[in-house]
């Protein structure tokens, strides 16, 4: 084992901890300029699409405080080496997958392997640095999982690109098994030992049972509802999944009057500053999340566009995030919340400008270059929210309660990428007018002028594509609107996390 006490073995081992999280947050939007491919390959439904996003996201949320509390208990090190090994065969099973079932199934796995390792990097960057080089550490990672989640779709579309439709879409899952074997590698050798206290409280499991079954509930109607016109049981369960979050709300309760641990400590909602950022945290990455679906989806099933030139368009994102992610832990030193309000001013005047240019844009005449400053200007507000966010947010709580109020902060984020996947695909697919593309093809067969259908594909999905913009907009309006109600300034000695008995440590962690 390599010596971390040593700076070296210390940038060795955050190496391993970095490229774990960076595959993690790479999923989360790799997959996005892969759906219309995905579409045609495996005879994949609208439901499946979001199923492949949402399921991955959804998966990994739940997985977080459960992995967290298990790492408290045996080592955050061997907790991490599970997680990004299950991470890393789940990649390869969804590259080898040959039905759109076996897919969704892999990509959960892939999500449950992802949240399982996710708090170990964030309780494993607490063990090795203190002071300002773990404010240092936390904002190299939370500007690289901003970074990574923001190129993905570009990276989808270079392999695309490069290796054809039916090759390179399993090859944006193959990516990740020589990258998974070094960072296992690097944690065997790099990470150190430590950390455990089996003195932690139990597992709140039935907790973990109503909340899982809740959010099912609600997503799974969302999802599949409208492919199936929305019969009657879509509306049933959403309704028993809300009944079973107010349950779950309920249990939480009992127990900490009872004195037993809670999944999601009811004490924390005291704060109505922290109730607003938990809030916050979830519509943000609802919103931003969200917009790569749309427009990988519209951009190449619309418009007729190559992968590549999807993933083009969401290049000033990438740029704008870069470069916010670098000045935002020295703006954030000298503007304090400021930075937090012009970062998510940033995300939803972009997103709003590239709603209305999609709206009012006649989409023939569309081209990425439309897009490209109001991208830029949404890359760059992500940019500065992305690393500092969960440090403000629990800096709602005291700080005895950080830990447990950044795993919550953490869970909710997640949450908001896979409910915003499956509203916005929701929206997006039901107003897709399948009638009038049907009534298109028929004249383009008769006529035999192929630019009938390309017309009617391109103003039937950018009408979808619109809505599905305006409902992330509007999440980032309501992330702007949120984020007042963090404190306007970070305590210099208040390190998050860091409370008494408590290894695990707030990472900004963007939506897996």
């Amino acid at each position: 084992m390599a010596d971390t006490s040593s700076r070296s073995g210390r940038a060795l081992a955050l190496a391993a901890l970095i490229l774990g999280m960076a595959m993690a947050m790479l999923d989360v939007t790799i997959v996005n300029v892969a759906l219309p491919t995905l579409r045609e390959s495996l005879n994949a439904d609208e439901a499946t699409l979001s199923w492949i996003i949402s399921g991955y996201a959804l998966a990994g949320g739940l997985a977080l405080i459960p992995a967290g509390r298990l790492g408290d208990r045996v080592g955050h090190k061997p907790v991490f080496i599970v997680g990004i090994t299950v991470f890393t065969l789940a990649s390869l099973w969804c590259g080898l997958s040959t039905s759109d079932l076996s897919l969704v199934a892999a990509r959960v796995v892939q999500g449950l392997g992802a949240g399982t390792f996710g708090p170990a990097v964030a309780a494993m960057i607490q063990l090795m640095y203190t002071g300002r080089a773990r404010g240092r550490a936390f904002a190299v990672m939370g500007a690289t999982m901003g970074l990574f989640t923001a190129m993905g779709p570009m990276i989808g579309g270079l392999l695309i690109q490069w290796l054809g439709d039916q090759d390179g879409w399993r090859s944006i899952f193959y990516v990740n098994v020589p990258l998974g074997a070094i960072a296992i590698v690097g944690a065997i050798v790099f990470l150190p030992s430590g950390g455990e206290d089996r003195s932690k409280a139990g597992m709140d499991w039935p907790g973990l049972v109503f909340v899982t079954l809740g959010i099912l509930g609600i997503l799974v109607p969302l999802i599949e509802g409208q492919d199936l016109g929305w019969p009657a049981w879509t509306w049933l369960c959403m309704a028993a999944g809300l009944a079973l979050l107010v349950v779950f709300g309920w249990w939480q309760l009992a127990r900490a009057r009872a004195g037993r641990s809670q999944l999601v400590p009811p004490h924390l909602f005291s704060h109505r500053a922290f109730t607003g950022g938990v809030l916050l945290a979830f519509v943000y990455f609802a919103a931003f999340t969200s917009i790569f679906f749309t427009i990988s989806i519209f951009w190449q099933a619309g418009l007729g566009h190559t992968a590549l030139e999807s993933g083009l368009v969401s290049l000033p994102f990438s740029i704008g995030s870069i470069v916010g992610a670098s000045q935002g832990e020295r703006l954030v030193h000298h503007l304090g919340r400021a930075t937090l309000v012009i970062g998510t001013a940033c995300v939803a005047a972009g997103l709003l400008a590239i709603w209305a240019i999609v709206q009012f844009v006649d989409p023939l005449s569309l081209t990425l270059w439309h897009l490209a400053a109001p991208m830029a200007i949404a890359g760059l507000g992500n940019g500065l929210f992305i690393a500092p966010n969960v440090q403000f947010i629990v800096a709602t709580v005291d700080r005895p309660e950080a830990g447990a109020a950044s795993g919550v902060v953490n869970v909710m984020q997640r949450l908001g990428t896979a409910l915003g996947i499956a509203v916005v695909g929701t929206v997006f697919f039901g107003l897709l007018d399948e009638g009038s593309l049907a009534r298109a093809g028929q004249e383009t067969a008769a006529r035999h002028d192929p630019s009938i259908m390309q017309s009617a594909l391109a103003h039937a999905f950018g009408t979808s594509a619109a809505g599905g913009l305006l409902v992330s907009a509007l999440f980032a309006v309501a992330a702007f609107a949120l984020v007042w109600a963090l404190p306007r300034r970070l305590a210099t000695e208040h390190v998050p996390g860091s409370g008494p008995g408590r290894a695990a440590s707030p990472a900004p962690a963007a939506g897996a």
